[in-house]
């Protein structure tokens, strides 16, 4: 059985640690899958509530299996607010986001640790297969009312590797139940999954697949980051974590999953058969009724799973969820790493959660900035034309560039800079040609081409930035417009007025 018992690199002692942190709620009563228990993490991750645990699903059986939302959303102290995505890397729940995609970002700088491959583990300990399996039977969670279907792969880890071997990609894209052993899903162009499908395209062979769920967090994170093409994985989360992560092979194919998953799915994505999919209340907020496409359909031929097996379910929609947590931040790090290999001033770089990460703010070196000689629109292309042509800014149609007095981890902050320095049209630097994200609804469903276009440079930066690198005004707050004295004095006093406590 696996030695990694590490919160980090084992999702059920994840679940003990949240536990540990009083950021679990274990919800004992029965609760339906069709939209219940997805309602229930909805209102979680819109009120940065506690993680809920469903232990007493309908329709679960022989251990198949529970559910917990809201696996890596906020919480709602603004000490621990990123308390469960530190616990995803073994980071003390006070981590702040800076230091959290740090942590991902330094496997970049360490020689790859490869994998472990054992001879079994904790996901092999019960199994179905055939005729056994039945996934309209099984507590499928039905996440939003218009949804096309019962989305089990909400927060999974798609494994697929290229006919050569040489590469192995873990990646989360969205499914649904299809019908008693199949799914359909996204395989969408550019995406490591679908640049894969394409190579197994030309082989003419389905391609072998596994979707494991529950894996180690530390695992989930990095399946959520755009890692260059070519890079496995599970090589990098062992760079990361400073040990080799244990893989077991699957028993219908020669796909490795972690070895102390949760639920594996093992069978084969199809080159050729395709399936209605959709529609899904996805990561902007949105849901058009009636919006199916057709997408590649996965088989699956058995099913191997831990003993009271936990699914991970992310109840996706507005703010806040995995979807931003994850997606928006880890792209936001990829870019403050492009830029800085770039030789660019760039110093942070975050999607803020208000614009449904569909922006990054890039706090720029202003005392840098004037020694480029640059002029704003040559500085705004720069990084447009950098950005917005890797896969890094695949996802984000808005840049905006702050000068170094903005936090970018604070979307307040981020909102002010923007409403206040960026005149529109004139500090604005439009990228028509580009690659576009066709899930964003001004995309797929706005006037204009959904994977072409829409993309933007907005400078916030004010005239003396870029001539003197300092600024002439002082913020109108707390922090800038009082003398230290009256702001001790004030902090001492201010639970003994009568207010609450200041976090």
């Amino acid at each position: 059985m696996s030695t990694n018992i590490e919160p980090h690199l084992n999702f059920r002692a994840f679940v003990e640690a949240l536990k540990a942190d009083n950021d679990l709620i274990e919800v004992n009563d029965q609760v339906d899958p069709y939209l219940e228990a997805a309602a229930i993490t909805r209102l979680v991750c819109e009120n940065d509530e506690k993680a809920p645990l469903f232990n007493n699903l309908i329709g679960a059986k022989d251990g198949l299996f529970r559910i917990l939302g809201a696996p890596a959303s906020l919480r709602k102290s603004k000490s621990e607010r990123f308390g469960r995505l530190a616990r995803h890397l073994a980071l003390p729940p006070t981590a702040g986001m800076r230091e959290i995609l740090d942590k991902m970002l330094e496997a970049d700088t360490l020689p790859p640790v490869p994998p472990s491959v054992v001879p079994t583990g904790p996901c092999k300990e019960n199994s179905i297969e055939g005729d056994q399996i039945d996934l309209t039977k099984m507590p499928m969670p039905w996440i939003h009312k218009s949804d096309g279907g019962a989305y089990v792969q909400s927060f999974g880890m798609h494994i697929v590797q290229s006919p050569d071997e040489k590469w192995t990609n873990w990646s989360i894209a969205r499914a649904m139940v299809h019908d008693k052993n199949h799914l359909t899903g996204l395989v969408i162009e550019p995406q490591h999954l679908w640049q894969i499908h394409q190579m197994w395209k030309k082989e003419g062979r389905d391609v072998p697949w596994a979707l494991a769920f529950g894996v180690p967090p530390a695992a989930i994170m990095a399946s959520s980051m755009p890692i260059p093409d070519g890079v496995t994985e599970a090589e990098y989360v062992g760079a990361m974590v400073g040990k080799p992560l244990e893989l077991t092979k699957c028993d219908t194919n020669d796909v490795l999953v972690p070895a102390n998953s949760e639920i594996v799915f093992e069978g084969t994505l199809s080159i050729t058969e395709r399936g209605p999919e959709g529609p899904f209340g996805e990561m902007h907020g949105y849901i058009f009724p009636g919006d199916t496409h057709l997408w590649p359909v996965y088989k699956v031929n058995k099913i191997t799973y831990r003993n009271n097996a936990i699914l991970p379910m992310s109840s996706c929609g507005k703010l806040t969820d995995e979807t931003q947590t994850m997606i928006g931040s880890l792209a936001a790090a990829e870019i403050r790493k492009l830029c800085q290999k770039a030789n660019l001033p760039v110093l942070d770089a975050f999607a803020p959660f208000t614009s449904q990460v569909t922006w990054v703010a890039l706090r720029i070196d202003t005392s840098k900035l004037p020694s480029l000689n640059t002029t704003p629109k040559q500085f705004a292309h720069q990084i447009g034309d950098l950005i917005f042509n890797h896969k890094a800014g695949y996802t984000i149609h808005r840049l905006v560039l702050v000068g170094s007095d903005i936090d970018v981890y604070d979307d307040k902050a981020v909102m002010w800079a923007f409403s206040t320095r960026c005149r529109p049209y004139d500090d604005e630097t439009f990228f028509p040609d580009v690659r576009a994200f066709p899930l964003i609804p001004y995309n797929g469903h706005g006037w204009h081409s959904p994977v072409k276009g829409g993309k933007v440079v907005s400078d916030a930066l004010m005239p003396v930035e870029y001539k003197e690198g300092k600024r002439d005004w002082e913020a109108a707050d707390f922090r800038e417009s009082y003398t230290e004295d009256v702001k001790r004095k004030v902090l001492r006093n201010w639970e003994g007025m009568g207010f609450g406590r200041l976090e």
